[in-house]
């Protein structure tokens, strides 16, 4: 293949991945007002076209169209670059994700922008940097809400950074790799059985996982962050119009993100349910479309899961959530590897 060809069928990819990220993003908000709604026992937006569907373009353009209003007393560098830090890192993550099955075009990945050697540690690397876009945001806001709430998201992602990056560790000891892919075509073979939630004995690990990413992506009942009753809004008090609306995608991208990682590493990825009790369809479209039907569907269950604990639990008192993070997530993380660590080695 030549280089030119290579550069193509990359920013092809890269154009058509944002572009439907970034409308699961709009449309994830979307779900989450209707659902939040049904829990509540009221409707949600039901107004803009059919059954309310066109209410995220809806949003989206007033967003575009508010006045952006630039308080005097901010430092105006860093407060116009953190939204892009927190968009940009959001974006970025999603560009080593396999989203669909191993069919190759020219000898590329059809499913998936990237497909490097050490995804994970991408994955994992590019999130942590998110929280800096969260902590200059709050610091170059010349704002005490927002600096409080700059300071509670650092020290929180921080702390549950170690449970998070540490629960996936027994996925890595058992699958020897940091290819996502090939963490996904180790699930694949009998279906449920071999997904690392069941078959590989990570069920701890799974909700160790599943805490930790509610905590990362600052969600109820860890919105210590943007706490309404204490800090106002938090980090994005001063902020408004479209830079606003930035940090909003961002969080929204950052659980789509963890939805496609958990999808990955616990889930079984793109595969189906029953492995190869179901022999593949002979039709190559729908031997495309079957297991990108399967990874979204995972990733919806997942989406809904977030959406349904905002809607049931309360939020946490902030030491409960310190200490929560550092004194039971952190120690059954870092038993989980040792208990895969011996499952490994006795095993036949």
């Amino acid at each position: 293949m030549s280089i030119w060809l290579f550069l193509l069928l990359s920013l092809v990819k890269a154009v058509l991945v944002t572009i439907v990220f970034l409308m699961g993003v709009a449309y994830t908000v979307l779900l989450e007002r209707k659902l939040v709604g049904r829990i509540q026992n009221r409707w949600g937006p039901n107004r803009v076209g059919p059954f309310g569907l066109l209410q995220p373009l809806v949003d989206g353009a007033k967003s575009f169209l508010k006045e952006d209003m630039i308080p005097s007393g901010v430092y105006k560098p860093l407060y116009l670059l953190a939204p892009l830090i927190s968009l940009g890192c959001a974006l970025l993550s999603i560009a080593v994700v396999p989203f669909g099955g191993p069919m190759t075009w020219h000898g590329m990945r059809i499913f998936a922008i990237s497909d490097i050697n050490f995804g994970l540690l991408f994955l994992l690397g590019v999130t942590s940097v998110g929280v800096y876009g969260i902590a200059l945001a709050g610091w170059s806001s010349n704002n005490k809400y927002s600096l409080l709430g700059s300071m509670r998201s650092s020290a929180q992602m921080v702390s549950y950074e170690l449970a998070l990056g540490l629960s996936l560790v027994g996925v890595v000891l058992r699958t020897g790799s940091l290819r996502l892919s090939d963490i996904v075509s180790m699930q694949t073979v009998h279906g449920i059985a071999s997904w690392n939630i069941f078959g590989g004995g990570q069920f701890f690990a799974f909700f160790i996982y599943l805490i930790a990413a509610f905590a990362e992506t600052n969600r109820s009942p860890f919105d210590l962050v943007e706490a309404e009753s204490e800090l106002t809004g938090g980090y994005n008090t001063e902020y408004s119009s479209m830079k606003f609306a930035m940090f909003f995608m961002a969080e929204y991208g950052n659980m789509i993100t963890v939805g496609c990682v958990a999808t990955m590493l616990f889930l079984g990825g793109w595969s189906s349910p029953l492995g190869d009790l179901i022999p593949p369809p002979q039709n190559i479209i729908i031997q495309a479309l079957v297991p990108l039907f399967w990874f979204v569907a995972k990733v919806f269950c997942f989406l809904f899961l977030y959406i349904w604990v905002r809607g049931t639990l309360p939020r946490f008192r902030y030491d409960q959530l310190m200490s929560f993070g550092w004194k039971y997530l952190l120690p059954l993380a870092m038993l989980n590897i040792v208990g895969t660590s011996l499952w490994l080695a006795i095993r036949p």
